[in-house]
């Protein structure tokens, strides 16, 4: 898809030496999920998603999750306005086509699950009336995998509502240089252009939804997932969630290859991403210093691929 691949080109000349990571999160978009972004401070999340709204013209918003931020701020709210003798819904931050939602596991659970419950429903009800977020709507929360202390960490049961999860990691030393370089007397995010409009975007969901899966390829990402639920290591395996949200992805994962139907690569091109923090590892894993990563690997290369190519 030519107007994708100008997209990713836009988003690179911000975020350097993440490539494969740009294109997994527009996989994400494009399957209408949500990211969960589980890194360091200052590896440039925050230049992501500005890069992002950019070339795509999308509204952006940003909330810096904090003990006090309430569920209000999020969904909004009434007030009454005494000029007009009425009450009048104030939108919350929420209401944007992408939301930075920074450092989730700081803010209360009741502000998580306000979050999230938007993020299931693309609509929110406030006062008994209900308010639908624009289209595309898409988030992308961060939350620091260190210094967790007093704070308030996601229940793998909320885990589970995010379509995807990645790291972006520290850059390369030939990568950072490069970034510093940029850096010198201009903002790479300035030189951004605009590709597609947000209308754009919701015909290219519209257009991912109709790519063809054959049965072969329902039945290997169903025997993928069944495996994590039947292996010594793992504790719990990933729901029929985990199921639909890897087709969804491997869905957009073609589109992006300007396919219209799914083969088994792009389906093991998505399954690290998408089902690894939906499992749970048990006593004997972690003693053995295992990931999800590692068993996701075993488990793709003990499973037949469907013949389709």
């Amino acid at each position: 898809m030519k107007e994708i691949k100008q997209v990713i080109e836009e988003i690179k000349k911000a975020v350097v030496g993440k490539d494969e990571i740009i294109e997994k999160i527009i996989m994400t978009l494009l399957a209408r999920g949500h990211i969960l972004l589980e890194d360091i401070p200052g590896v440039g999340k925050t230049n992501l998603a500005l890069a992002l709204s950019k070339s795509m013209t999308l509204d952006y918003h940003r909330v810096q999750l904090t003990t006090d931020v309430l569920p209000s701020d999020i969904v909004g709210f009434t007030m009454y306005n005494p000029q007009k003798n009425t009450f009048e819904y104030k939108e919350g931050i929420a209401f944007c086509h992408l939301l930075l939602a920074d450092e989730i596991n700081r803010t209360s659970s009741k502000t998580q699950a306000a979050l999230l419950e938007l993020m299931e429903e693309g609509k929110m009800t406030v006062d008994g009336n209900t308010y639908v977020l624009p289209e595309p709507f898409f988030v992308i929360a961060t939350q620091n995998p260190f210094g967790s202390a007093g704070t308030q960490l996601l229940p793998d049961s909320q885990l589970d509502r995010f379509m995807v999860r990645l790291n972006l990691g520290y850059p390369s030393i030939t990568d950072e240089v490069e970034i510093m370089k940029n850096r010198q007397i201009s903002n790479p995010l300035d030189t951004i252009q605009e590709i597609i409009t947000p209308q754009m975007m919701t015909t290219f969901q519209k257009q991912v939804d109709q790519v063809f899966i054959s049965d072969e390829i329902y039945y290997y990402i169903v025997a993928i997932v069944d495996a994590t639920r039947h292996n010594e290591y793992i504790e719990q395996g990933a729901s029929p969630r985990g199921s639909l949200a890897t087709m969804k992805v491997a869905k957009a994962c073609a589109f992006m290859h300007d396919r219209d139907y799914v083969i088994p690569s792009d389906v093991k091109d998505v399954v690290h991403m998408v089902l690894a923090h939906r499992i749970i590892l048990n006593y004997d894993a972690k003693m053995k210093e295992m990931s999800a990563y590692s068993l996701l690997d075993d488990i793709l290369d003990h499973i037949r691929e469907p013949g389709i190519e």
